[in-house]
């Protein structure tokens, strides 16, 4: 825990000093109680008092005192806060293997399911954009807090030929540069970019520029490096089974998935590597996400407690002090 206003810290001495006064002045009284030799007529003038519950209210008061110069002093923790100013890219691999059946009732089906929760899990103020990806890439939604307009691209999404991976990342990156743009020439801008995040879900290996070219100046490998030096990680989602199939020009293909791939795409763009092979793990995958993305960590104000719990303590002392000896300690 740190502090805003440590100096009001001293007033801890404050409390201390009266704390060791209160003590000093029960020990005087009891010298000054022994020095009157005749009881009899001691026990007849002195009050009764409600033995050791009558220091009650004292501490209480004091303890009070303590909390409250804590509060004073502007307690900050650790605390984890919505994101108001981030950027997210969905990109969602819309390759003809994504219609293999080994994750029910289709690759692509369940990408869809999850896509949406994602969308409806991740907080408010966080825009979130969508990039679909087979031969080529598009951008479907642009980064945008409107979670219906990410939710019907999701649900408008075509199978088409190859796998352009690399080129999807590019795609991403420009939408979220030009967003950034439009946030920083904004009235209110404070001309530094939000974060930002791609988050790649595919099932395959690359096939534009070719599984060879993940290196190319379009290529998947190419694109994560660019990916980390603009400050944009890229979470991948490994997606499918090694026994997918489907069928293509009359027989069966099979279309495992690249475990491979997409782990050296996350390690090079410094993000997050993922699998998932069925839906009920890409929702918990997706969970998450949203968690690490729509969430950090700052330093907040803590004084609140702080300032209730002092509250409680005074009042606990001027009512023990008012019940039990009819007057203030």
């Amino acid at each position: 825990m740190t502090f805003t206003a440590p100096w009001w810290l001293l007033g801890l001495l404050v409390v201390a000093a009266l704390a060791v006064a209160y003590v000093w002045l029960l020990r005087r009284r009891r010298r000054d109680v022994v020095r009157f030799t005749n009881l009899e007529l001691l026990e007849s003038v002195a009050p009764k008092r409600p033995g050791r519950w009558r220091h009650l209210p004292a501490i209480a008061l004091i303890a009070a005192l303590a909390v409250l110069t804590v509060a004073l002093a502007g307690p900050q923790a650790m605390a984890k806060v919505p994101r108001n100013r981030a950027t997210v890219m969905l990109v969602i691999d819309v390759s003809l293997s994504m219609k293999a059946t080994d994750v029910a009732p289709t690759r692509l089906a369940a990408a869809q399911a999850a896509a949406k929760q994602f969308a409806d899990q991740l907080t408010p103020g966080v825009n979130l954009g969508l990039v679909s990806f087979a031969g080529t890439a598009a951008v479907l939604v642009s980064p945008t807090t409107d979670r219906s307009a990410v939710k019907n691209g999701v649900d408008n999404l075509q199978l088409a030929e190859s796998t352009a991976t690399g080129e999807a990342i590019f795609t991403a990156m420009q939408s979220i540069d030009t967003f950034s743009r439009s946030l920083q020439g904004g009235p209110d801008a404070a001309g530094v970019p939000p974060p930002a995040r791609i988050v790649l879900l595919s099932d395959g290996t690359q096939t534009v520029p070719g599984p060879d070219g993940e290196t190319e100046p379009r290529g998947s490998f190419t694109a994560a490096a660019e990916a980390k030096n603009r400050g944009m990680p890229v979470s991948t989602i490994s997606f499918g089974t090694s026994y997918g199939t489907i069928e293509l020009d009359g027989g069966r293909t099979p279309v495992a998935v690249d475990d491979a791939s997409m782990e050296r795409i996350a390690q090079l763009s410094g993000g997050r590597f993922f699998t998932a092979a069925t839906e009920s793990e890409l929702r918990a995958v997706y969970s998450d996400l949203s968690e690490e993305l729509g969430y950090e960590e700052r330093e907040v104000d803590a004084s609140r407690p702080w300032m209730i719990g002092g509250f409680v303590l005074l009042i606990s002392g001027l009512g023990a002090g008012i019940l039990l000896g009819r007057r203030l300690p």
